[in-house]
């Protein structure tokens, strides 16, 4: 934690609307948590958290919120038994619930839930977007896998073109439709004429621009699961602070992208090569393409 402390420190005047969210991995593994907390407040700053809800009950929530956790996520990835699939084991999804319960209670949490979209709970959504609703949820973000780790071995994970433009006529369709709940898609890549439609702004992928991080091994990155070899530099031989102002080029101008099928692309402008999640290995070609998907889907 001391570690992670000296990286902050390094940030001497940090804007008003400075987030630091704590992911992983699982945060909640971490006996320390709401000393960092504590911690992160202290030095004017505020923070949040995303988790699997595994371990969160009631006495982690009172010590987080005593902490000052401001913003928190809880994955939600379908209905018991879909849940429990994709997390591998059969007490995850009453645990993800309890944690919600305790959340949606606190008002002054800005609170929502996660779905992870794929083929074995793309067809639950309007199931799970109920049982959120009778949970007293507020807000819902939705989002798909995109092929790197597992997801690459197993086609179970990964929406085909038609299920894509499914999740998103379900999310444009709530939210003209439901008052309820706010459902948007996630900002992992550009949707093309769904733009607008499945969330309240034009994409933008954030990653290097407003968003850094420093990941288990000290690294200096973005979005965590950004290609590791689009690391900047390390809080154990650089200035954290440094490294945000001096570097990050290939965060910042992103015209290296303008390679494979995004070369010509009429829409480059607009996409900017997508999520910068969707690069890795040779970095020859994008890994995902949004809006080819969304063009290529068959009725």
């Amino acid at each position: 934690m001391e570690d992670f402390l000296k990286a902050l420190d390094t940030i001497k005047n940090p804007a008003k609307n400075l987030m630091v969210v704590v992911t992983g991995g699982e945060p909640l593994l971490r006996k320390d948590l709401p000393a960092c907390g504590r911690e992160i407040r202290r030095r004017g700053m505020r923070w949040s958290m995303v988790s699997n809800g595994y371990f969160y009950d009631e006495a982690v929530h009172n010590s987080l919120l005593n902490a000052g956790l401001g913003a928190l996520t809880i994955s939600l990835d379908g209905m018991p038994e879909s849940h429990n699939w994709l997390r591998n084991n059969p007490r995850s999804f009453d645990r993800a619930v309890a944690a919600i319960d305790l959340a949606v209670r606190s008002l002054r949490l800005n609170f929502d839930v996660v779905t992870c979209v794929n083929k074995k709970n793309i067809s639950e959504l309007s199931l799970i977007k109920e049982f959120l609703k009778s949970h007293k949820v507020k807000a819902w973000r939705l989002f798909t896998i995109i092929p790197i780790g597992r997801a690459v071995q197993n086609e179970e994970l990964s929406l085909s073109d038609e299920e894509f433009v499914y999740l998103m006529d379900f999310i444009r369709e709530l939210r003209e439709n439901e008052g309820d709940i706010d459902v948007k898609f996630s900002c992992e890549g550009f949707v093309g004429k769904y733009e607008w439609k499945v969330r309240e702004s034009f994409y933008f992928c954030r990653a290097g621009i407003n968003i850094g991080s420093i990941l288990i091994d000290g690294s200096i990155s973005a979005c965590p699961n950004i290609d590791r070899s689009f690391s900047q530099g390390n809080i154990y031989t650089d200035n954290f602070n440094d490294v945000w102002e001096q570097r990050f080029n290939s965060f910042r101008d992103r015209n290296w992208m303008r390679v494979g099928q995004c070369k010509d692309c009429r829409r480059f402008k607009d996409c900017q090569g997508n999520g910068f999640h969707n690069w890795h290995g040779s970095k020859q070609n994008v890994l995902v393409c949004h809006r080819s998907k969304i063009e290529n889907a068959h009725y």
